[in-house]
């Protein structure tokens, strides 16, 4: 677990930045500090000469046009964070979540980041279905609130029968966390057509099948939650990573289509949808990458990503999730200069040369 100052990757930016962030960063602090700068009352300076020293201080040109910095920059990421909040939430608001009701649905929650949701939101009295090819761990399926079904969630056919059972047994979802995820690692020449196509049967293809078989009763009842999990792999593809790095960027279209469709066609505003784009993460997946002595890139650990998915659903609203947040800039790397995008590719393009 991490410390109280520290999150479990250690100091990171995110965490240095984190006391500037939540002070000179603060409209609600900088604002104040300026209009003193400029409407300083001289009066209490008469009064009480101590306070000389700070006239003189918020006087100085160089400090006022800091605080103005600071504080342009503040209110700036204020209104940028509410219009996210409003705008992927279609300016709604649903106050009908009861965590004692809801059903929560996650495909790959026998192991990984999925096992570590499962746990979170079983601590919280929230009951959980698992889907996954294999059975989970008796530290899992042992939990309160936990039913598993074992199957291939690339089966049409499986996932209609099992969709019928949980329906039946347990009631309709209200989240859906299409968590499940497998790589290669393999370049495009070495790939088999079998590998390749399994890649993106359970990476996409397999949140097109689930979406159609829960999704419907959210949007019926104007109430659910669906989550890709998808990757930072969906802006930036490395060598010997593409079959997954494509299914990623699908996943992403996937949920832009989707959040369109449910209140452009099916007037369900109020049916949340959220997109996690996590960077390398510490799971068996890339447990190879992890023991080359030149590999320096950023980690994060799994329970960091568990516990953001957990915690945006909970807020009961939608959002787009890149973690770290520091890599929020390649979310847009497509619309860098052609030099540059290419530039930063060639960077990573032996990353996975294990």
């Amino acid at each position: 677990m991490p410390n109280s100052f520290l999150p479990r990757e250690g100091l990171t930016l995110e965490a240095a930045f984190a006391p500037f962030r939540l002070t000179l960063l603060q409209p609600l602090l900088s604002g104040p500090l300026l209009l003193a700068a400029y409407r300083f009352p001289t009066s209490l300076a008469a009064k009480w000469p101590f306070l000389r020293t700070f006239e003189d201080l918020l006087r100085s040109h160089r400090l006022k046009t800091g605080l103005c910095v600071l504080f342009c920059i503040g209110l700036l990421r204020k209104i940028n964070k509410t219009l996210n909040k409003l705008v992927l939430n279609n300016f709604t608001n649903d106050k009908t979540w009861d965590w004692s009701k809801e059903l929560v649905l996650i495909t790959g929650g026998s192991a990984g980041i999925g096992a570590l949701m499962v746990k979170i939101f079983a601590e919280k009295n929230i009951t959980v279905v698992i889907l996954d090819i294999v059975d989970p761990p008796e530290t899992i399926s042992s939990l309160p609130n936990i039913h598993s079904y074992k199957l291939d969630i690339t089966s049409s056919t499986s996932l209609s029968q099992v969709a019928t059972q949980i329906r039946t047994t347990h009631g309709n979802p209200t989240v859906l966390i299409n968590n499940a995820g497998i790589g290669t690692n393999k370049t495009i020449f070495s790939s088999t057509e079998v590998e390749i196509r399994r890649v993106f049967d359970v990476n996409t293809i397999s949140h097109f099948l689930l979406v159609k078989e829960f999704v419907p009763a959210m949007a019926k009842a104007n109430h659910g939650y669906v989550v890709a999990v998808a990757s930072m792999a969906s802006f930036m593809v490395h060598a010997q990573n593409v079959d997954y790095a494509c299914s990623k960027a699908s996943a992403l279209a996937f949920h832009e289509g989707l959040s369109q469709e449910l209140k452009g066609r099916y007037g369900a505003e109020k049916v949340r949808t959220t997109v996690v784009h996590p960077t390398w993460v510490r799971t068996p997946m890339i447990s190879k990458l992890l023991e080359k002595r030149n590999f320096t890139d950023f980690v994060l650990q799994p329970e960091t990503v568990a516990e953001s998915v957990v915690k945006q659903v909970l807020s009961g609203y939608g959002a787009q999730l890149i973690l770290p947040a520091r890599l929020s800039l390649m979310s847009g790397v497509r619309g860098f200069p052609s030099w540059l995008q290419e530039s930063m590719r060639n960077g990573v393009n032996q990353v996975l040369n294990i």
